[in-house]
């Protein structure tokens, strides 16, 4: 199996293969418009234009799994997004990136990648921890998605090569993306 056996939904709602992106490096994330991480977003944008040419792509997936933090339909999150941050780079109908409901990207992504732990400098990571831990409180023993704003580094191959929780700095992010480019 590799990534590019998975086919996702737009937000127009079709249905495309990633083989789509075969020979680019991705960086694959799970969004929401109304979190602390949401910030983020400038980060990114920046990152995909500067990289663009150079075959990055940032595949963005909207979910409303962490605290209801992505109301709206698909086209609403989409026009927020450009409207807030200019984005540019393709986003994807919402998902679910855990539990039975979860796509079947996410349930790949997450056995290539499991939870490696919050980045403790992130002064975020307290607060999240303490969010997460009242509904799970053996969340750091377990793979899935903790939060939003999680990240999977896609190498050219297709090979899972890094997952970077949304605690991790964005230039640390970038640092790895520039590494596969």
């Amino acid at each position: 199996m590799s990534i590019y056996d998975f086919e996702v939904r737009t937000v127009e709602g079709n249905k495309i293969s990633l083989e789509e992106f075969k020979g680019k490096v991705l960086l694959i994330i799970n969004s929401a418009t109304q979190c602390g991480f949401t910030p983020q977003y400038d980060s990114l944008q920046d990152m995909y234009e500067k990289y663009a040419k150079e075959g990055f792509v940032i595949l963005d997936f909207p979910c409303n799994q962490f605290g209801n933090q992505a109301p709206g339909s698909d086209e609403e999150i989409a026009s927020f997004c450009d409207a807030k941050f200019g984005v540019t780079f393709p986003q994807f109908s919402k998902i679910d990136v855990n539990g039975e409901n979860a796509i079947p990207l996410y349930q790949y992504l997450v056995k290539q990648k499991g939870f490696q732990g919050f980045n403790p400098d992130n002064e975020m990571t307290s607060i999240l921890d303490g969010v997460i831990k009242r509904t799970n409180p053996n969340y750091k023993n377990e793979p899935d998605i903790k939060w939003n704003f999680t990240k999977f580094l896609i190498d050219r191959d297709g090979t899972v090569r890094e997952r970077f929780e949304p605690t991790e700095f964005m230039d640390v992010v970038e640092d790895k993306v520039r590494e596969l480019l």
